[in-house]
């Protein structure tokens, strides 16, 4: 894609629906991102000896995006608020336009395989920091 000098790139971090949709290799039904077994996916309590680890050191998922399963949590654009998504269009939501707490998915290094898959989500406060928790970006058309 060739831009104009005069035309800047912008990048942010996904949606819910955004990240959701890559988790699952562009919306298939997996367990985990990328497929159904963790261990081949992601970093977890059970074998990450406590840490975090390099990108890109476990499997793809179908899209060929390393770690969305496990290493860290990552933090999506969306606000979290119970019972949302349950009223809410069921193709890509847009979330609610403010809150409290910020949504994060995919888990990290200390967790359990079962708060890695694709469907686990966690909210904490918007300044909540530490080593299992990051971001993702994606650059806008």
């Amino acid at each position: 894609m060739n831009k104009d000098k005069s035309e800047k790139e912008t990048y942010r971090i996904p949606t819910e629906a955004e990240w959701e949709y890559a988790c699952r290799s562009g919306g298939k039904s997996e367990k985990f991102c990328g497929g159904n077994d963790p261990a081949l996916l992601g970093w977890v309590a059970n074998n990450s000896e406590g840490v975090p680890h390099k990108v890109g050191t476990k499997a793809p998922n179908g899209l060929g995006i390393y770690d969305m399963s496990g290493n860290v949590s990552e933090w999506v654009e969306d606000w979290h608020e119970d019972g949302y998504y349950a009223r809410s269009a069921p193709e890509n939501p847009h979330g609610p336009s403010g809150g409290v707490y910020r949504v994060n998915r995919g888990g990290g290094w200390d967790l359990a395989p079962v708060f890695i898959r694709s469907t686990a989500r966690s909210y904490a406060s918007p300044d909540n920091r530490g080593t299992n928790l990051g971001f993702r970006v994606v650059r806008d058309k």
